[in-house]
């Protein structure tokens, strides 16, 4: 039965991400090139089929974090980042999954080149604690980008959430208003793996806030082996949110 299914359609190779679980594997028919017709066709079977941007055709997971700053959405296919660039006038995008070598992300990077945007890899993850040094990256990242800039990850759910969240509170904003960038609204779900975002949000608000600077306190006192020993998810959320809503 195996020897049926096209090889155009099975998987070249899975690729792990650095500093990213065991559940990050990106699996891709993708060859790494669109300059040519049918490495192109690739990209986008790959994209649509294997990456799911089949349903980013009409859902884009939009939203402003800081209108004229800083905006964020789902993985963004070439035609919706042109019309975001031209509305928006941005200048960058940050590429929350890293490099991933699929359809979705070559597509990505060629559309950029074309727009003249500049293209930031910041690779996060979305169900792990969030690692300080990238948290100090991307502290950098904003400080020196190019603005307005666009940031995606693949569902916009989760590392979005998060990479928003934390641009609220580099910019002095409360935990409560950072965590409004993690809700179902976005497709983000609390109960499941990735709650330890959420997670990692309250427990500064409980060490830190109104009582040192949020970069102080990632620098001085945020212990993530703790956060991960202490959040605990919920077997059932987690099944859905990874298996069944497939989020990265």
């Amino acid at each position: 039965m195996g020897n049926l299914v096209p090889l155009l359609f099975r998987p070249h190779y899975a690729e792990r991400l650095p500093g990213i679980g065991h559940s990050a594997f990106m699996d891709t028919i993708f060859r790494g090139d669109v300059g040519t017709a049918r490495g192109r066709m690739l990209a986008w079977v790959d994209a649509l089929v294997v990456d799911h941007a089949v349903f980013r055709l009409c859902w884009a997971n939009f939203a402003a974090v800081t209108p004229g700053r800083l905006y964020r959405c789902n993985h963004p296919t070439p035609a919706r980042l042109e019309t975001l660039t031209r509305r928006l006038g941005l200048k960058t995008l940050i590429n929350l999954r890293g490099q991933t070598h699929n359809g979705s992300d070559a597509l990505s990077r060629d559309a950029a080149a074309r727009l003249g945007l500049d293209f930031i890899d910041m690779a996060l993850e979305s169900r792990g604690a969030p690692q300080r040094d990238r948290i100090l990256r991307l502290h950098r990242i904003y400080e020196t980008m190019r603005a307005p800039a666009l940031l995606h990850c693949k569902s916009g759910a989760d590392r979005a959430g998060l990479a928003a969240g934390l641009y609220i509170l580099f910019q002095g904003g409360t935990a409560r208003e950072a965590l409004r960038q993690l809700s179902w609204r976005f497709g983000h779900i609390r109960a499941a793996k990735t709650g330890i975002l959420d997670a990692f949000f309250l427990r500064w608000q409980r060490e830190g806030e109104g009582r040192k600077l949020f970069l102080d306190w990632v620098r001085e006192d945020y212990d993530e082996t703790a956060l991960r020993r202490d959040f605990h998810a919920n077997g059932l959320a987690s099944f859905i949110n990874d298996w069944v809503l497939a989020h990265e």
